[in-house]
C-alpha cells in the first residue's frame, strides 16, 4: 500500500491495445452516443400551431377597411373637390397659425408653471405643499371652457385693478375692461388649466427617480441644483415625456374649445365658412385632416425627444 498521496499509476498498455474502447473504431459508437438525448425528438414530426380564428378576424377587419375605403372614395357626399379647395384657402391657414400659436403659449407657460407647483408639492414646506395641492385641486375640477369664459369675462368681476398696500392705499389702478382680450384670455385660461396637470406630470416623474442616487449625490457634495439639473431632469424625463407629450396632443386639440370666444382658431374658422356655404362634411373634414397631420408631427417629434432621453435605459 502506497503511504503518499500521489493517485496510484495505471499500468501501460500495450501498442496493441486501446486504452479508451471508444478510440477503437472497430469497437463502433457507445449505445448511450447512439441513441442520443435529442434522437427520440428528432424522431417527431414537428406540426406548426395553426390559428384559424385569427386568420377570420384578419379577413374581417380587412373587409372592414376596404369598404370604409370605397365608401370615402366612391361616395359623394365626401365632396372632396370641396375639401380640395379649401384644405390651403388663406383663411385656413391663418386659422391653423393661430391654432399653433395658442398650443405653443399654453404648453410653455402651462409646464413653466407647472414644474413650480410640481416642487411646491414635492417641498418640506406644508403651506407650500397645501397652496400648490389646492391650485392643483381647483383647476382640475373646474371645467375648461367655465374657466375661459371666466377668465373672458374678467371685467365684469373687477372693473379695476390696484396696486399698493395690501389691504391699504392703492398707489395707481388701471380700467380692466381691454386689459384682457379674447385671444389672452384663451392663452390664460389654457395655461392654468396645463398647468394643473403638468405640475402631477413632473411629481411622478420626479418621484420615480431612485431616492438612492439622491443620498449618493448628496454625500459627494453635489449641490441641489447640480443634482436636479444633471441627475433628477435627466432620469425623470422618461417617466415626464410621454404623459407630457399626451398632454400636449390633448391641448393641441382642445384649442377648438375657445371657439366660443369668436377665436380664429381652426375649428372655429371652419364653422365659419361651412355656414356660409352649407358645405358641413368637406369642411370638418379639412379641419379633422390638419389636426391628423400636425398630431402626426407631433407624435414624430416626441419619439426623437423620447429616443434621446433614453440613452443608456435599458428597454
Amino acid at each position: 500500500m502506497s503511504l503518499t498521496s500521489d493517485p496510484p499509476i495505471d499500468p501501460p498498455t500495450r501498442p496493441d491495445q486501446p486504452s479508451d474502447p471508444a478510440a477503437d473504431p472497430a469497437a463502433g459508437p457507445p449505445a448511450e452516443k447512439a441513441a442520443g438525448p435529442g434522437a427520440e425528438h428528432e424522431a417527431l414530426t414537428v406540426v406548426p400551431v395553426r390559428h384559424p380564428w385569427r386568420w377570420v378576424a384578419i379577413a374581417a377587419t380587412a373587409v372592414l377597411v376596404a369598404q370604409f375605403l370605397n365608401g370615402l372614395i366612391t361616395n359623394p357626399g365626401w365632396e372632396w373637390d370641396v375639401f380640395a379647395q379649401f384644405f390651403t384657402a388663406p383663411t385656413i391657414l391663418k386659422a391653423v397659425w393661430v391654432t399653433l400659436q395658442l398650443t405653443f403659449y399654453g404648453t410653455a407657460i402651462g409646464f413653466a408653471l407647472g414644474v413650480v407647483l410640481a416642487f411646491m408639492r414635492l417641498s418640506a414646506s406644508v403651506f407650500l405643499r397645501t397652496v400648490a395641492y389646492g391650485y392643483i385641486w381647483a383647476f382640475r375640477s373646474i371645467p375648461l371652457i367655465v374657466q375661459l369664459l371666466f377668465w373672458f369675462n374678467l371685467a365684469y368681476l373687477y372693473k379695476e385693478l390696484q396696486f399698493g398696500i395690501p389691504f391699504g392705499p392703492g398707489f395707481f389702478s388701471f380700467d380692466t375692461m381691454n386689459l384682457v382680450g379674447a385671444t389672452s384670455a384663451a392663452v390664460l385660461g389654457l395655461a392654468l388649466h396645463q398647468a394643473a396637470y403638468a405640475a402631477e406630470i413632473v411629481r411622478g416623474g420626479v418621484l420615480a427617480v431612485g431616492a438612492g442616487q439622491l443620498e449618493a449625490a448628496a454625500a459627494l457634495g453635489i449641490p441641489k441644483v447640480r443634482q436636479l439639473r444633471r441627475i433628477v431632469l435627466p432620469q425623470a424625463m422618461r417617466s415626464i415625456l410621454p404623459n407630457a407629450a399626451n398632454e400636449i396632443i390633448s391641448l393641441f386639440k382642445g384649442t377648438s374649445i375657445v371657439s366660443v370666444m369668436a377665436i380664429g382658431e381652426l375649428f372655429y374658422q371652419v364653422q365659419v365658412v361651412y355656414g356660409r356655404n352649407g358645405r358641413v362634411v368637406p369642411l370638418l373634414m379639412v379641419a379633422t385632416v390638419w389636426y391628423i397631420l400636425l398630431t402626426t408631427a407631433l407624435s414624430v417629434l416626441q419619439h426623437y425627444v423620447e429616443r434621446h432621453y433614453a440613452k443608456g435605459a435599458v428597454r
